[in-house]
């Protein structure tokens, strides 16, 4: 039998994970506060809700793609509120939240019979749209199986261990991207000045120890080209660096590079638009240099 899914949240993620679902012969009712969003699903074969609970009731799976903890938190006790949710229904947050709230969500949600698990991704749009994401899973072994039947058409599903283990391992991985992306932006613009060729630079790094996700994909597909549009917020990867190193203090390990790397990422965010993609933190760089102080970019 296949799956009854709700979706909440469709925005640059959850649209395209919605059509995969559809695809693999879920039936999916989704929900997002943007009308445009809701329609979008209507295209790809889903069925808009008006609000969350209309989306989650009768629902045997509930997938969350929000942008925070607050706003997971406020959702799911709306769906608790409305009884839209209850004994049975799986509830996994996609989102990038923040580990310690994630544990102390399930115990709460645990109280009406609902099993939880985080599934956070990594693989951008273009993962979601060919179904290539890596989603890491932490759930209680009772309901692993379960929520690989349900991902599984999504991408590739890793156990990372317990509730919690999902999220806390997709912030150290966005940690890591965003520094290779700093560094790797920097180095290119050095290379630059000097009269290097970018995309020799990049050949040459792919080949060699330099090679990251950043000279792989985000400098040929988003930056070189000018497009910056990779699909995912700066601010929404410096929300997800500061959960790393806030779970590295939590753990009693000094995350001496992670603060710094934060502190370069918030004075970006504060020279560049709100809805700035992530990857034009390579061109504030440049500008940066360029001046010989912070760079004052602004998305067109």
């Amino acid at each position: 039998m296949s799956p009854n899914v709700a979706l909440i949240g469709l925005g640059n993620m959850g649209t395209p994970m919605s059509r995969r679902l559809v695809d693999a012969g879920s039936s999916v009712r989704g929900f997002d506060l943007v009308p445009e969003a809701r329609e979008r699903l209507r295209d790809g074969g889903g069925t808009p809700a008006e609000t969350a609970p209309e989306a989650a009731r009768e629902a045997t799976a509930v997938i969350l793609m929000l942008p925070s903890s607050d706003v997971v938190d406020a959702v799911v006790e709306e769906l608790l509120e409305a009884d839209a949710i209850g004994e049975g229904t799986l509830l996994v947050d996609m989102s990038s939240s923040e580990p310690t709230r994630t544990q102390a969500l399930a115990t709460r949600v645990a109280d009406a019979g609902v099993a939880f698990a985080d599934a956070p991704v990594s693989g951008g749009v273009r993962g979601a749209e060919r179904g290539s994401l890596t989603i890491m899973l932490g759930a209680r072994e009772a309901d692993r199986e379960r929520s690989h039947e349900l991902l599984a058409p999504l991408g590739r599903v890793v156990d990372c261990g317990d509730v919690g283990a999902g999220h806390a391992l997709k912030a150290l991985n966005n940690l890591l991207s965003a520094t290779h992306l700093w560094a790797t932006s920097e180095a290119i613009e050095a290379g630059r000045r000097f009269g290097l060729d970018p995309e020799v630079m990049l050949s040459v790094f792919n080949g060699s120890s330099g090679k990251s996700g950043s000279t792989e994909n985000k400098w040929p597909n988003f930056v070189l080209p000018g497009s910056f549009d990779s699909g995912f917020g700066l601010r929404l990867m410096l929300k997800d660096m500061r959960i790393a190193t806030g779970l590295a203090e939590q753990v009693g390990l000094p995350s001496r590079l992670g603060e710094d790397a934060v502190e370069l990422w918030a004075e970006a965010a504060s020279g560049l638009a709100p809805d700035a993609d992530h990857t034009r933190v390579a061109e504030w760089i440049a500008a940066r240099a360029a001046d010989g102080q912070g760079g004052q970019v602004r998305d067109e």
